[in-house]
């Protein structure tokens, strides 16, 4: 029995010797990011230009009017090239996140970049409504998929400790890209027409995002501290794909995100037509607060890192669920030709859509770990193209057929509702 219980012990120093290694290891990883400075901050800004390009897709409600007076259809056809490039941004994601640990970053980057830039030119060639979708929905929208969860996964690896952060300084740049691509295309739109601001975008994107990605590389020690827990091999942390689909967690924070981004696209497609229509604003100055709204958007992305680093995913999700339900409260009481109102209740809207793009992949980050980030991002980021495909529809049809701007405000308060209901299955699961 003495001879059992001394291996026993022996076993059992040995266990702890090499968790002191490890755990040591991992420190000596954080300090070794830390070091390096500023050095750290020149993918987050790289990545944060690079989402700017890419975000140029929320600008689609200043070119919505002028597609439906060129190519002759109503709302809800205006509205497919931009459901489909939001719908195909998020099936790209699924497809290309398990390539992300396996590709370079900015060979991703490079890919996205042609798809992108030839989706843009394309556009300019189409005489139709389905050629957009498919020039503009399809090609666009997967090559942002492509490009899109690069720089995030460079950036979180970059600061293991504040990855909520680093992620929404990064994204960023997608939500603010509408505040210097609407003005610009506004005025390019009444300069030379929609084919040539189409093909400009295009060309002006296939040169700035390949350059862009040049300098982005990933931490030197990233298979030391790429985790949440004490490194890559044999982390708890790091859930794959199969058992995140089983844990508790995942059906909270899939119908959460859900809601969220189905409120979001909504609302930000109908930005301009509820502004001009609705409001009585002229397009000048629906453009201008578009602009005024991607401030929102983009500040919301660092904002909600921050606060679901600090706070938690329940609390981030009910903090934002409670802003929207006060903008939908604020658009049904306010009636239509009152600007101050519009514009108070649509820049929380889209604070809120940029909130939820910083909520969720930082809480995949933060319960599922970074090794398989890219395919666990991609399996939650198909709701946002589900969420994309049912607000457009659902928001046509109530323009079109039943011609009333309240009925959207009360369904999206019904989901906001719904989803603080929901908001109580989120839940950070705990692994063996």
């Amino acid at each position: 029995m003495n001879g059992i219980n001394q291996q026993k012990e022996q076993i059992e120093q040995t266990v702890r010797t090499e968790q002191t290694r490890a755990d040591g290891h991992h420190h000596r990883g954080y300090e070794s990011l830390e070091v390096q400075g500023h050095l750290r901050w020149v993918p987050v800004i790289l990545g944060s230009l690079i989402m700017m390009c890419l975000g140029t897709v929320y600008s689609w409600s200043v070119f919505r009017l002028s597609v439906q007076e060129v190519y002759g259809v109503g709302a809800t056809a205006g509205g497919l090239p931009y459901m489909a490039s939001l719908a195909f941004y998020a099936v790209s994601m699924l497809l290309t996140g398990r390539h992300l640990g396996d590709v370079s970053p900015r060979k991703m980057i490079w890919i996205g970049s042609v798809l992108v830039a030839g989706g843009w030119m394309l556009s300019s060639l189409v005489t139709g409504i389905v050629g957009l979708t498919l020039s503009y929905g399809v090609l666009i929208g997967t090559g942002v998929g492509f490009a899109y969860g690069a720089p995030m996964i460079v950036a979180a690896r970059w600061f293991p400790r504040q990855k909520g952060l680093a992620v929404g300084l990064v994204l960023l740049g997608f939500g603010m890209s509408p505040l210097v691509t609407a003005p610009l295309v506004r005025i390019l739109l009444e300069g030379v027409g929609l084919s040539r601001t189409f093909l400009i975008l295009g060309a002006a994107f296939g040169v700035l995002m390949p350059l862009l990605a040049i300098p982005l590389r990933l931490p030197p020690l990233e298979g030391a501290v790429v985790g949440s827990g004490r490194g890559r091999n044999g982390d708890p942390h790091e859930v794959s794909t199969d058992r995140m689909l089983r844990t508790r967690s995942f059906p909270g924070l899939y119908g959460t995100f859900l809601i969220g981004t189905t409120i979001g696209l909504t609302v930000i497609g109908l930005t301009g037509p509820i502004g001009i229509t609705h409001v009585g604003l002229s397009s000048a100055g629906a453009a201008g607060l578009i602009s005024l709204f991607a401030v929102f958007n983009g500040l919301g992305r660092p904002l909600f890192g921050w606060l679901t680093d600090r706070l938690g995913p329940q609390n981030a999700i009910r903090i934002s669920y409670g802003l929207i339900t006060a903008a939908s409260a604020l658009m049904l009481l306010a009636g239509p030709g009152r600007p101050v109102a519009f514009a108070l209740a649509f820049s929380l809207f889209w604070l809120n859509l940029g909130g939820w793009l910083a909520i969720a992949p930082t809480t995949t980050l933060s319960f599922y770990g970074t090794r398989y980030y890219g395919q666990n991002y991609g399996v939650l980021f198909t709701a946002y193209g589900l969420g994309a495909v049912v607000g457009v529809l659902l928001s046509g049809f109530i323009l079109d057929v039943l011609g009333s701007v309240s009925l959207i405000f009360a369904l999206v308060a019904v989901l906001a509702m719904t989803g603080l209901l929901l908001s109580g299955r989120v839940v950070r699961e705990q692994t063996d």
